[in-house]
C-alpha cells in the first residue's frame, strides 16, 4: 500500500515546494517595491506629481493589497491625499482633472480595500453617486442603440472606452454594487460592443468583420483600436483590452457558458502569452500584467490551457515574468514609455497588484 501512494505523496511534496518557493519569491520582490515607494512618495502623500489621484491611488491600492495596514505611516498619508481630493460633486480627482472617472475609480479601489471599519463609508457613497452621473446614457442625450451608450470616458465630455469602463465597473462592484444594477447592466451594454463578435448583444457594423472574439478600445463613434484597422474595415483586437473585456463581463454576472465569455476566452487561448501585450507589442505591457493576473483570477482556475493544448501554471509563470523584469532598485518601468509606463510609481503599482492575484 504504501509503493502505491509514494507516487502521490510526491508529486504533493512537490507541488508544496513549487507554491513555497513562488510565495517567497514573491515576499522578496515584495520588499524590495515597497521599499522603493517608500522613497519616492511626495510630503504631502501622493506619487509622481502632487494631482497625481490615479497613480497614488494605484500605489495605495498596491500596498494595501501586498500587506500593508491602513494605519502604515505611508498608507495613511496616501488615504488621507486621496480623502483630501474629494470634490463637491462627489468625485475624487484633482480640481482641474480631465480624467474624472478614472482618478475616481481608483481611489475608490484604494479606499475600499482600506474601508475594513466604515472609516470611508460616506466618502465612498457621493463617490459611487458621481460615477452614476458620468455613465453615458440618456443623461447625455444618446439612444441605447448609439455605441457610446452604458461607457465611462474620462469625464462627462470624453467619449466613453473600455479602459475607464472596467474601472468604472470594477470601482462599483468593490462598492458592494449587485451585477443586475441598472448602471452595470448598461456597462456590460457598451463592452458588449466593444467585443469583436457578432451577436445580438453587438448589432454595431463592424462587429462580424473580425469576429474573433477580441475587444477593442472603444465602440463609440464607429469604433477604435489602439492596435489598427484591417483590410475590410474591421477594427483589430489586442490582449489588455481583451483581458479587461472578458472581466467586466463577469463580473457584469455573464456566465462562462455565454457566448460572449466562450468567444473571449478562446481569443485568449490563441493569443496566451507573458513575452507582450498582444496585438501592441510592448506598448502598455504592465497594464497589460495587471489586468491579465485580474483576469485569470477571475475565471478562477490555477491553470489554463491554451489552444495548442498546452498548460500553463499561469501564477508562476508571471511571478517569475516579473522577478526578471524588476530593476535592482526594486522598481519597474516600461522602456516602450506610452501611456505613462515611463513612470516606475505607476509601473511598480501595477506590478504589486499583479503579484497580489499570484498568491
Amino acid at each position: 500500500m504504501l509503493r502505491v501512494f509514494r507516487p502521490v505523496v510526491m508529486l504533493t511534496m512537490l507541488v508544496a515546494i513549487s507554491c513555497g518557493a513562488v510565495a517567497q519569491e514573491v515576499a522578496v520582490m515584495r520588499q524590495k517595491a515597497i521599499q522603493f515607494l517608500e522613497v519616492t512618495q511626495d510630503p504631502g502623500g501622493s506619487w509622481t506629481k502632487s494631482d497625481a489621484v490615479g497613480i497614488t491611488g494605484l500605489v495605495a491600492t498596491s500596498l494595501l493589497q501586498s500587506g500593508k495596514k491602513p494605519d502604515d505611516p505611508m498608507v495613511s498619508k496616501a488615504l488621507a491625499f486621496l480623502v483630501a481630493q474629494q470634490q463637491p460633486t462627489g468625485g475624487i480627482h484633482a480640481p482641474t482633472s480631465r480624467h474624472q472617472n478614472y482618478e475616481t475609480c481608483i481611489a475608490m479601489l484604494a479606499l475600499v480595500e482600506a474601508n475594513k471599519d466604515g472609516k470611508y463609508d460616506e466618502v465612498l457613497k457621493k463617490a459611487e453617486s458621481f460615477l452614476r452621473g458620468l455613465q453615458w446614457d440618456e443623461g447625455e442625450g444618446i439612444e441605447s442603440s448609439d455605441g457610446a451608450y452604458g461607457g465611462a470616458g474620462y469625464d462627462s465630455k470624453q467619449r466613453p472606452d473600455m479602459s475607464n469602463t472596467q474601472f468604472f465597473i470594477e470601482a462599483l462592484k468593490v462598492s458592494g454594487v449587485a451585477a443586475d444594477d441598472p448602471a452595470m447592466q448598461k456597462a456590460l451594454t457598451f463592452v458588449s460592443r466593444a467585443q469583436n463578435l457578432e451577436s445580438p448583444a453587438n448589432p454595431l457594423p463592424y462587429a462580424g468583420k473580425v469576429n474573433d472574439g477580441g475587444f477593442i478600445y472603444t465602440p463609440a463613434k464607429g469604433g477604435e483600436s489602439k492596435s489598427g484597422t484591417t483590410e475590410n474595415g474591421g477594427h483589430k483586437s489586442y490582449g489588455s483590452i481583451t483581458y479587461a473585456g472578458l472581466k467586466s463581463m463577469v463580473y457584469a454576472g455573464l456566465k462562462a457558458d455565454d457566448i460572449r465569455v466562450k468567444a473571449a476566452t478562446e481569443w485568449i487561448r490563441k493569443n496566451y502569452t507573458l513575452e507582450e501585450n498582444p496585438g501592441m507589442a510592448k506598448q502598455g505591457l504592465f497594464y497589460y500584467y495587471q489586468t491579465f493576473a485580474k483576469t485569470m483570477a477571475v475565471l478562477g482556475a490555477p491553470e489554463f490551457k491554451d489552444a495548442t493544448g498546452t498548460t500553463h501554471d499561469w501564477k508562476k509563470e508571471l511571478v517569475s515574468k516579473l522577478a526578471r523584469l524588476q530593476k535592482p532598485n526594486g522598481s519597474w518601468v516600461n522602456e516602450a514609455d506610452r501611456w505613462s509606463e515611463g513612470d516606475p510609481n505607476l509601473v511598480t503599482a501595477y506590478c504589486l497588484i499583479a503579484l497580489h492575484y499570484c498568491e
